[in-house]
């Protein structure tokens, strides 16, 4: 689905896959190649400990020089104070869901209790709203056998959730396996 919005097509486009799959480089590569330039890089990750701090290192220089202005936004799309750019990737929806269920500023922590999945959504609407296109990394992680911990379960049965109904408003949804890019809905791009 595309969403119309100042006479344009917004295009949504879902990029998921496996940790390591290369969805990344995938995603920042096709924001590149449908906007050369004012690109927007919203990035979801806190820099809470060495791995997290090495893995930033690894994605600032993977897209150094593909001209994307980076914005840490760990929670709220939805009130994120940004207009007019053409593209606009956020890194990643796995991130900002655990922000939002377990940082101290997140959605569940408010004083009233609002669902985690709809609020999220509401920022990505926000995002189609006010840019041209809207990439979205996600991960997969629902191929494990389950968790013992309720905690767990709920997380991964919420990103699930949120993962359908972007695909649903998306017009692409990319899966990254092993590198590869296997388009699963919309004609490929690449």
């Amino acid at each position: 689905m595309c969403i119309f919005y100042r006479k344009e097509v917004v295009m949504i486009i879902l990029v998921t896959g496996g940790s390591g799959s290369g969805k990344s480089k995938f995603a920042e590569n096709l924001a590149v190649k449908l906007r050369n330039k004012d690109l927007l890089y919203i990035a979801t990750m806190i820099p809470m400990d060495e791995e997290s701090l090495i893995r930033i290192k690894r994605h600032q220089n993977q897209r150094k020089e593909k001209g994307f202005q980076t914005l840490e936004r760990y929670t709220d799309l939805k009130n994120l104070e940004i207009n007019n750019y053409p593209a606009v990737l956020l890194e990643c929806m796995s991130n900002l869901l655990a922000n939002e269920m377990y940082c101290e500023n997140g959605i569940s922590n408010l004083f009233e209790k609002v669902p985690v999945k709809e609020e999220i959504l509401k920022g990505i609407t926000h995002l189609a709203a006010v840019c041209e296109h809207v990439i979205i990394v996600s991960n997969e992680v629902f191929s494990d056998n389950g968790s013992h911990y309720e905690e767990t379960s709920q997380y991964i049965n919420i990103l699930g959730e949120i993962n359908c109904t972007i695909a649903n408003m998306a017009s692409n949804v990319y899966e990254i396996v092993c590198g590869i890019p296997v388009c699963q809905k919309g004609a490929d791009i690449l």
